[in-house]
């Protein structure tokens, strides 16, 4: 599985080069909060595919779990974590996580985000897998006020230029390997743009719109980590997406998220038969960590036939639902659905991406100058199944550490020339006035590949058939055109390929990674991680 170099063929003696001090590519809590810090050390120019809001921050509703109350402590949220996580976080990252997140929440309140107070005291509730209340949040708007918090900030600093509607291509590395910068297509001005710089920082995001079933906005298409890949980055825990237990399942409607937050606060979950059913999966019943919840959801589906069981809040006052849950209440209300009176059709969907670049503590990669954090970096921390709310945290915490670890880096010249990208001209897809196949036919083939044999249940003959199946799609890519729809379709198509790689070669079930045909966990063969290089595989 050997991708072309770059996504396009481009000529660098005709294309626009700008320089940077320090390059950020998206623009969630990872990409914006980095950016932030970064701009007291230099000019950042911050890169995002569409608008600046076009983000899987803006859409989080929970949360920002963080220990941050007098009975909880960063002790425990570690050990919850590392149980969540089936045996494969990284303890060091976690470590990290749980003792500098309190700080990191401290800048955001001082960036002036809002979060839900009773006094002067601030409100925490619990999530699943958690053993106490510590997820800081805004109702259930949590990501859209950290959003128009951090907007506002990077709008207001005069060393932070946002580059809207620029669709970054490909990471530019030189001869030596060194990432130079990123090449850009300006969606509105339809031009391509090379943007150099010392330090280059991936914070993406995931890639759930490879399900048919997300909760994710249609930004997410994994463009970073197809970016990361070509150009040598390692890519590790690619076999790991969390499905979230309980999206809204309205016939015809877009999956929705029902946050973790509402069983936190009560929700009980049941069959087409109205029972009960998780206390019979596990001890903690609703408050089991997601991927527990999730496969007891898909086995009571299995079993009845139905294709949803329901949420059941109606014995929770309504006018506190209401208040509580307002983006959740009103979009009930929407699809005719009182919260207060009626159950809520509920199923899993794809929801976040455990896997992806590669990264040490600060956030470095294997390739000099480029940096990733946030749900486009793979540290370790969430390991084979995320706590609830860690992934905020995760952004903001090593987003932080990227920034302290280059500050020195920021602004400093870094040799190079066009001759060091002159093979882009034969190395890549070329550039057509016609594709050379129906992106919105191919995205939605890779999207029902990905969802009946890379989902929630795996095993090896359907793994086998994805791979032949998505192998063929790529043998017929010979051409390219330079619109965003076009493009996504390509890099969804190699995240699915490694995806599917990697859960092929994960012969065990840990996690959010079930496989049928080897349904036990195995500690003695696989306690280590599978990591992607090119066409290269191998464990550590």
């Amino acid at each position: 599985m050997r991708p072309t170099r770059y996504l396009i063929q481009f000529d660098p003696r005709r294309i626009h080069f700008e320089q940077t001090d320090f390059l950020v590519i998206g623009s969630g809590i990872a990409g914006l909060f980095t950016a932030l810090k970064a701009q007291n050390y230099g000019q950042v120019t911050c890169l995002t595919k569409k608008g600046i809001t076009d983000t899987n921050t803006e859409r989080a509703q929970g949360g920002i779990a963080v220990a941050i109350d007098e009975s909880d402590s960063p002790i425990l949220h570690l050990e919850d974590t590392l149980k969540a996580g089936a045996g494969l976080c990284d303890q060091a990252a976690v470590e990290v996580l749980v003792t500098e997140g309190p700080a990191r929440v401290h800048d955001l309140i001082r960036l002036g985000a809002q979060f839900d107070h009773h006094g002067d005291t601030i409100v925490l509730t619990r999530e699943a897998a958690h053993s106490r209340p510590r997820v800081v949040h805004a109702r259930d708007f949590t990501g859209d006020e950290i959003q128009r918090t951090l907007v506002r900030n990077c709008r207001e600093a005069a060393d932070i230029v946002i580059k809207e509607n620029h669709f970054v291509l490909d990471l530019l590395t030189n001869r030596a390997g060194r990432c130079l910068g990123a090449l850009a297509y300006d969606t509105e001005k339809r031009e391509l743009v090379a943007y150099i710089g010392p330090i280059t920082v991936v914070a993406t995001g995931g890639l759930g719109q490879l399900y048919r079933n997300t909760t994710n906005p249609a930004i997410a298409t994994g463009d970073g980590l197809a970016a990361g890949y070509r150009a040598g980055a390692e890519l590790m825990d690619m076999e790991f997406m969390q499905f979230h237990p309980t999206a809204l399942a309205v016939p015809h409607a877009p999956r929705f998220l029902i946050s973790e937050a509402v069983r936190g606060e009560g929700g009980i979950l049941r069959n087409s038969q109205g029972k009960r059913f998780m206390p019979d999966y596990h001890p903690a019943a609703e408050l089991a960590p997601r991927d527990v919840v999730a496969r007891a959801i898909w086995r009571e589906l299995a079993d009845t036939g139905q294709e949803c069981v329901f949420m059941d809040v109606t014995h929770l006052e309504r006018e506190w639902l209401k208040k509580r849950f307002p983006t959740i209440f009103n979009t009930c209300a929407f699809y005719g659905l009182d919260m207060g009176t009626d159950l809520i059709p509920v199923a899993p969907a794809a929801h976040y991406m455990m896997g992806g670049i590669r990264t040490n503590l600060d956030g470095a990669t294997n390739l000099p100058g480029l940096y990733a954090c946030g749900e486009a970096a793979c540290n370790g921390v969430h390991g084979a199944n995320r706590l609830a709310s860690n992934s905020l945290l995760d952004g903001l915490v090593f987003g932080h550490r990227i920034v302290e670890a280059v500050k020195n880096e920021i602004g400093k010249t870094v040799p190079w020339s066009r001759e060091d990208l002159i093979d882009a001209a034969e190395s890549g897809y070329p550039v057509r006035n016609e594709p050379s196949f129906d992106p919105k036919e191919l995205t939605n083939q890779i999207k029902d590949l990905a969802w009946e044999y890379a989902g929630l249940i795996r095993s090896a003959q359907g793994l086998a058939i994805a791979r032949q199946k998505l192998a063929a799609l790529a043998s017929e890519i010979t051409g390219l055109v330079l619109e965003p729809d076009c493009l996504e379709a390509v890099n969804l198509l190699l995240s699915a390929r490694l995806m599917v790689e990697a859960a092929a070669r994960r012969t065990e079930s840990r996690g959010a990674h079930f496989r049928h045909d080897y349904p036990e966990r195995d500690d003695v063969n696989w306690l280590k991680h599978i990591i992607l290089h090119n066409c290269l595989c191998s464990a550590c």
